[in-house]
């Protein structure tokens, strides 16, 4: 006879969660379907490793690397776990053919190709012997990547940290789950609690990936100050970086208002100044105003420099409310999507 006790409701739940992720899980090779988001600075060997080891998927932010530190860092991370994790390359890397070498000899399974719509040759390549991932800010362009070759989409909604698209992950949900099934599709953006994963899930959903609650957990490389700034935050503190002037764009990224935002107005105001009175060109203006931040997220994340640097973070900063392991972090978010399928049904 099935046991109704609350141990056996709650296997029964888990059970549930299981198969609402299965799809996500077997995708990654993992226990659960939970990604680790790339983070320039963060996402690194010890936290990559303590991801996959508590059952997630880690995946190791290239960002800027070069191709030997890109592959000295795998190794690394191989050196920690001997579970699957990821590699997150930028699409416009100058070197991004030699970073996938390097990443393919190595035996890494999965690729995510990120910062805009992935070349054809790089797709390819990665093809031959990984799975490959993309990111999706629309439907139409979701089913044109799927075309094109990849093996499961994210999805990431402008509530997430660093940079972001301009809709909401409610909406992309709306928009993209109900009609992309022909893959894995996994969701982010403002993602802190379990019930907000299921919910997603049963949407239709593979899987979920996080990275402000990993970024400030006990295993990752931030400076102290960087994760007591997490936890002083509140959602409203992770805004998005604002453009004066249409003529010089600036990236939208979000991330805590501190007094470098406040600067970067007025650098802005400063060059379009300049720009108006003849003192430099556009091109000039452009130029400086995107190279305010260079170095700031090392200042944020590294030095520690948490008022002049680039403290990127998600509106789920709001639920960082200590420093935790990264598999407590894990079990917290399982036990309360368990939680949520238990209340569902009577005692």
């Amino acid at each position: 006879m099935p046991d109704d006790g609350p141990d056996g409701r709650r296997a029964a739940a888990r059970a549930r969660l299981d198969a609402l992720w299965r799809r996500g899980a077997e995708f990654l090779g993992t226990e659960v379907a939970i990604m680790g988001g790339a983070m320039s600075w963060v996402s690194e060997r010890h936290l990559v490793s303590a991801i996959s080891n508590a059952g997630g998927f880690g995946v190791i932010a290239c960002g800027a690397m070069t191709p030997a530190l890109l592959e000295a860092e795998i190794a690394a991370t191989q050196a920690l776990t001997r579970k699957p994790f990821g590699v997150n390359l930028i699409t416009m890397h100058p070197e991004l053919e030699d970073l996938i070498r390097v990443t393919l000899a190595a035996g890494v399974g999965h690729v995510v190709l990120a910062g805009g719509i992935p070349p054809g040759p790089a797709v390819r390549a990665v093809k031959e012997r990984a799975k490959l991932v993309c990111f999706a800010p629309a439907l139409v362009l979701a089913k044109r990547l799927v075309r094109s070759g990849a093996d499961a989409i994210v999805i990431e909604g402008s509530e997430a940290g660093g940079h972001i698209g301009p809709v909401s992950l409610t909406v992309l949900a709306q928009e993209i789950l109900p009609h992309l099934r022909e893959v894995p599709v996994f969701v982010a953006g403002g993602l802190g609690r379990g019930e907000a994963i299921l919910s997603y899930l049963e949407m239709g959903a593979s899987g979920a990936q996080l990275g402000t609650r990993f970024a400030a957990s006990a295993e990752s490389i931030a400076h102290p100050n960087f994760k007591r700034a997490f936890i002083r935050a509140a959602a409203r503190d992770a805004v998005p970086s604002v453009q004066l002037d249409p003529r010089f764009p600036v990236i939208p990224v979000r991330g805590l208002s501190n007094a470098g935002t406040k600067r970067f107005l007025e650098y802005q105001a400063e060059m379009i100044r300049k720009f108006q009175s003849g003192e430099m060109t556009r091109e000039e203006a452009q130029l400086s105003i995107e190279h305010f931040w260079a170095g700031a997220l090392r200042r944020a994340v590294i030095e520690g420099d948490v008022e002049e640097g680039s403290v990127m973070a998600g509106q789920s900063v709001g639920m960082v409310t200590e420093v935790q392991p990264v598999a407590a972090i894990i079990q917290e978010l399982v036990d309360q999507a368990v939680a949520a399928l238990m209340a569902r049904e009577p005692a």
